[in-house]
């Protein structure tokens, strides 16, 4: 009764929603700095993202086999188990992005996947090897990333020593144009293939499939909710990345966009999970702490990292609660 063609049905539509919500949620990670530095205007911020999401999300599915295989037995899940994963992450992005905090998507669709499969099958559905893979990206991506960024700076304030501030910035501002797209390529790159990978999930579990390959009109659909819902912006979390974070110019958004893009575009490439939202957040304080410590607004910051660490068991709870109640109501 559970695992009918109904069900599988609502998990595809629930992954397209949950795919425009992180289009919209996670557009931030792209075009705030662009947008905060008055190097692109709102509107031509958010169509380039849109089109470099939609052109990033069709060249992989290495993070999708990842999603989709090596964090839960596929044998031991059912459709109830990928919707409750699926809804728990939406309520979950939904209350960020009121609140305006830079929270990762990846971090709440991954967690609920691991919840609703112990609310499912219990502990022993796990594949441990692969949660601690996954766990490994999420949390050194972002150290990375603060690394990266704060170096970069600092090879780029060396350089630079000696040229003009408006030569600097009238560079810089042609510059960052280029690494806002790069951000935008690769965070369509690594953020949609998480989708593929549960929509696939889904069909291997209601067909019984073999193999796990990722179809083309998944690949192609995921693709399109992600670039619509970055087309509909999210300007509250553009707002906390952008200004409060940390005062940036053209030079500090270049150095913070291509530090986390190419991070995002590395680990996408090895079948690597990570949370772009993180990334591009720990970049752009690598690149203020370049400046000076006091150049990063920690309380702000704060706020994000405790919002981050929520993520994971707030998830694990709510989606294991929806699948519970689910599987009671349905007996």
């Amino acid at each position: 009764m559970h695992d009918t063609f109904f069900l599988l049905v609502c998990v595809i539509v629930l992954a397209v929603i949950f795919d425009f919500i992180n289009g919209f949620h996670d557009t931030a990670n792209a075009i705030a700095t662009s947008v905060s530095t008055r190097v692109l205007s709102p509107k031509a911020a958010i169509f380039m993202a849109t089109l470099l999401n939609l052109l990033g999300a069709l060249t992989g599915t290495a993070v999708a086999k990842t999603v989709g295989v090596g964090l839960v037995d596929v044998s031991s899940i059912t459709q109830i188990t990928v919707a409750s994963a699926l809804i728990a992450a939406i309520i979950w992005d939904l209350i960020t992005w009121y609140l305006g905090l830079p929270t990762s998507s990846s971090h709440a669709i991954l967690s609920s996947i691991i919840g609703a499969a112990i609310a499912t099958s219990g502990t022993d559905v796990i594949i441990q090897k692969g949660v601690y893979k996954v766990l490994a990206g999420l949390v050194f991506s972002p150290l990375i990333g603060f690394l990266l960024g704060y170096l970069l700076m600092l090879c780029l304030i060396c350089f630079f020593r000696n040229t003009s501030s408006s030569m600097v910035n009238n560079l810089f501002s042609r510059l960052q144009i280029m690494s806002a797209a790069y951000m935008a390529f690769s965070h369509g790159n690594n953020d949609a293939q998480k989708t593929m990978g549960i929509i696939t999930m889904a069909l291997v579990s209601y067909y019984h499939l073999p193999a796990f390959d990722v179809p083309i009109w998944v690949i192609v659909l995921c693709a399109i909710a992600m670039s619509l819902g970055t087309a509909a912006g999210g300007w509250r979390i553009i707002k906390t990345l952008g200004g409060r974070l940390v005062p940036l110019r053209p030079i500090h958004g270049f150095a913070a966009e291509t530090a986390a893009a190419t991070v995002i575009e590395i680990a996408s490439r090895i079948g690597l999970p990570l949370s772009t939202t993180h990334t591009i957040s720990s970049s752009i304080m690598g690149v203020g702490v370049s400046k000076r410590v006091s150049a990063v607004r920690w309380t702000v910051g704060g706020n994000i990292i405790i919002a981050w660490i929520l993520t994971i068991p707030a998830c694990v709870f709510l989606a294991w609660a929806i699948c519970k109640v689910t599987l009671q109501l349905m007996k």
